[in-house]
C-alpha cells in the first residue's frame, strides 16, 4: 500500500525538514512525518512576494495547532538573478534559489534530509522546478510511492485534516505569461485580486496577468455567476481600481498550468526544455 511506503520512507529517516506551503500536499505530508517521528521532523515555510498572505497565516495556524516546529525563510524572489525576466524555467530558477536557502536553515539545526510536497500527478505537467529539486537533493517521497492528488485528499479526508478538499494553489508567479516581466506591484495586483474574488464566494480563482489585461479563470461550474450584471460591475470597478485597463472572463474556466499551453505544439511536445 502506498501508504505504508510512505511511512516506511519517513521512518527510515534520522530526522527530516518538509518545505511547507499549508497547501494539500505538504500539509499530509508534514502530518505524517510528525506523527511518526515527533519533534525530529520540522517544517520550513518560505515568507515571499509570491507567496499570499492568506496562505501564510493558514500555514502557520495549522502548525501551532498541531503543535509542529517551523522554520520562517524570507525570500525576495525579485533578487534571484533571471526571475523578474520570467523565462519558461523561471520556476527552476526560483526553485533553486529558495530550496538552497531551505537547505541551509536546515542544516544549521542538524537535519540532513530535506523534502517537499510534490505528487505524483505534478509528472504530467511543465514542472521545471522539479529539476532543481532533484538536482540540490531533495526529497519528493509523496512522489516516490507514487501517491496522486486524488488518494493524498482521501486520505487526509481519513484523517481529518482540513485541508482535504481545499483547492489547489500555486505561487503568484504563475500568473504571468512567460515573457512578460515580473515586479512586486503586481505580484501585489494580482494577490488583492484574488483576494476580492474569493470574498465574493467563489472557491477557486486564477487572475492571469497579461500587462493591462485580467484574464480570469474560475471554476467551470461558477462560470454562470458573471450573468449577473452587478457582479460584473463590482469586479470591473474593482480591477481598474487595482491597475487593470481591461477585465475578461477565460470561458474555458480554470485549469492548473493554463500558463504552460503557450509552450506546447498541437502535438503536446514541449518547446522549451532546460
Amino acid at each position: 500500500m502506498k501508504f505504508e511506503a510512505l511511512k516506511n520512507v519517513l521512518r527510515s529517516m534520522e530526522n527530516v525538514a518538509i518545505a511547507f506551503s499549508g497547501g494539500v500536499d505538504s500539509t499530509f505530508l508534514v502530518k505524517v512525518a510528525h506523527d511518526i517521528l515527533g519533534n525530529r521532523a520540522v517544517a520550513i515555510t518560505v515568507c515571499s512576494a509570491t507567496y499570499p498572505e492568506r496562505e501564510l497565516q493558514a500555514a502557520v495556524h495549522f502548525l501551532e495547532a498541531n503543535g509542529i516546529e517551523n522554520r520562517l525563510v524570507v525570500v525576495d524572489e525579485m533578487d534571484i538573478a533571471g526571475f523578474m525576466d520570467n523565462p519558461p524555467n523561471r520556476c527552476y530558477l526560483c526553485k533553486r534559489a529558495v530550496f538552497g536557502k531551505i537547505m541551509a536553515v536546515a542544516a544549521e539545526t542538524g537535519i540532513s534530509d530535506v523534502m517537499d510536497g510534490t505528487n505524483a500527478d505534478d509528472r504530467n505537467d511543465y514542472r521545471p522546478g522539479v529539476q532543481a529539486l532533484a538536482e540540490l537533493g531533495v526529497r519528493s517521497p509523496l512522489c516516490e510511492v507514487g501517491m496522486t492528488k486524488a488518494e493524498i485528499r482521501e486520505l487526509s479526508r481519513m484523517m481529518g485534516l482540513v485541508t482535504w478538499n481545499k483547492p489547489s494553489m500555486a505561487c503568484l508567479a504563475s500568473r504571468f505569461p512567460y515573457g512578460q516581466k515580473i515586479s512586486s506591484e503586481k505580484l501585489v495586483r494580482v494577490d488583492k485580486a484574488e483576494q476580492f474574488m474569493l470574498a465574493k464566494g467563489f472557491t477557486q480563482i486564477r487572475v492571469r496577468h497579461h500587462n493591462d489585461l485580467a484574464r480570469i479563470e474560475v471554476p467551470i461550474l461558477e462560470r454562470h455567476r458573471f450573468g449577473d450584471e452587478r457582479l460584473m460591475d463590482e469586479v470591473h470597478k474593482e480591477f481598474k481600481r487595482l491597475g487593470f485597463t481591461y477585465i475578461t472572463l477565460d470561458l474555458e474556466g480554470y485549469r492548473t498550468g493554463s500558463m504552460n499551453e503557450q509552450l506546447l505544439k498541437e502535438d503536446g511536445v514541449v518547446k522549451y526544455t532546460l
